[in-house]
């Protein structure tokens, strides 16, 4: 009996994600999205530390149990969703880099509450969403130079490590030189440095898991050096969502604004040409790409993406996208939607661990170290901008550079995008400046202007 409804259900699982045809089995996808799951489950803990009122943003924050909650739902929806519908074996969760603009550059640094952030967030998923329907999706890819995408990923790799290494307390505040090291006498960074590496150790050792492993690792020691308390328990059931969910529309009349103009916009280019290059990463190394180079069902998949955001910014948390830890699940054998699903699964049922990832996210020794690594992967686009031609090599610098040292992701994008159609004029090269391109240096331009008064 058992044994008949197992064959009906590997069959129902091959028939609609195609399992047979794609070279896979069911069984290897399910091995594949579990893999992905532990790749990527460290956002559970980290997500709430940088969004959270015990983390980071201290009582700017979002409730923390809430955004645990909100983490985790979000990256079921996100997932399924990419999943059972695009079927492409990706799964999504609050991203890194994006969180980090939520937190340190619109909420900090332009004082715009959390709840409005939220909005933002849930206006550049609904703009998403329409050029991932029409054909406008193409036009933006294609006016945005390839070096500056570059770029952006690089300076919030940066700006990502950056945020690690100062929750370390490895990088600490100077009033002689602004940023001096830190005193590695200290117990918390001690920890830090220690998560550091066994997390690159496990990272050189080609582990999928190597930051969930050095998260897991740096907590037991932390708890046997009594610098980390024990969890008060282990399962508790989801709650804390009555305080976020819904908040973003509620609050959407509030985002209508001049300022909040730069943070959509940001918003909505980071994940769209993040979850853009994603997608045909990952796909590529599955093969899923056609003869032309191109992405079957590119609409769907970027589709699912924004449709991630948008349930995401209405549960309570920041803008959710692809994640490139799905390599790990297509290196594992995941060919299709299944993987995605059963990604899903697991995030279901992490969703009632929260007394365990409650602990991990208290205490920045312990995240930090994913910060730091997860800033080293994102900065590996560096390599691939070319230095040697100053129409390029200066607008992506200052948008490196100006993302740590401003401490705004915001800064460094609106730098690069000012200087990049100046310089293309000047070395006459005018007419390779898509005319999209010079909108945005007026945008940009006005926010700078805005932040000078």
């Amino acid at each position: 009996m058992v044994t008949d409804v197992l064959n009906r259900t590997r069959v129902h699982f091959d028939g609609y994600f195609g399992v047979r045809s794609a070279g896979s089995t069911v069984k290897r996808e399910l091995m594949a999205g579990t893999v992905v799951f532990l790749a990527m489950s460290y956002i559970l803990a980290v997500n709430p530390a940088v969004l959270g009122d015990q983390g980071a943003l201290g009582d700017k924050g979002i409730p923390m149990q809430a955004v645990f909650t909100a983490t985790a739902a979000a990256s079921v929806f996100g997932t399924l969703v990419m999943g059972l519908w695009a079927r492409y074996p990706i799964a999504l969760a609050p991203g890194m880099g994006l969180n980090a603009f939520f937190a340190f550059s619109v909420v900090l640094g332009m004082g715009i509450p959390w709840e409005v952030a939220l909005s933002g967030t849930l206006l550049s998923g609904v703009i998403f969403f329409v050029l991932a329907i029409t054909k406008v999706r193409e036009r933006v890819l294609d006016a945005i130079p390839m070096q500056l995408k570059l770029a952006v990923g690089a300076g919030i790799g940066l700006f990502v490590a950056f945020l690690g290494l100062r929750n370390a307390g490895i990088v600490v505040g100077s009033e002689a030189t602004l940023v001096t090291l830190g005193d590695f006498t200290k117990g918390t960074t001690l920890l830090a440095l220690f998560g550091l590496l066994v997390t690159v150790v496990f990272l050189a050792l080609g582990k999928h898991g190597a930051v969930l492993y050095g998260i897991v690792l740096t907590t037991i020691v932390g708890i046997i050096s009594g610098l980390v308390d024990l969890p008060d328990g282990v399962v508790d059931a989801p709650r804390g969502l009555e305080q976020t969910f819904g908040q973003a529309i509620t609050h959407l009349p509030d985002a209508f604004t001049g300022q909040m103009i730069v943070v959509v916009l940001t918003m909505l280019f980071v994940d769209f040409f993040d979850t853009s290059g994603t997608l045909i990463g990952v796909s590529n190394q599955a093969g899923l790409l056609d003869e032309n180079g191109k992405l079957p069902r590119a609409g769907r998949a970027l589709a699912a993406d924004s449709v991630g955001t948008m349930a995401g910014a209405v549960i309570g948390t920041s803008t959710t996208t692809a994640y490139v830890e799905s390599t790990a699940g297509v290196s594992a054998g995941g060919r299709t939607g299944l993987t995605a699903v059963t990604t899903a699964g697991w995030f279901f049922l992490a969703m009632f661990c929260y007394p365990i990832f409650a602990v991990i996210a208290g205490v920045g020794a312990i995240t930090a170290p994913a910060l730091i690594v997860v800033g080293i992967l994102m900065a590996r686009s560096l390599g691939d901008i070319e230095w040697n031609r100053l129409e390029y090599a200066i607008p992506a610098f200052l948008t490196v550079v100006m993302m740590p040292l401003t401490y705004s992701i915001a800064n460094g994008l609106a730098m690069g995008m000012l200087f990049f159609p100046i310089i293309m004029a000047v070395r006459g090269r005018i007419k390779e400046v898509h005319p999209v391109m010079w909108g945005l240096l007026v945008i940009f331009l006005g926010y700078f202007f805005f932040l000078a008064e």
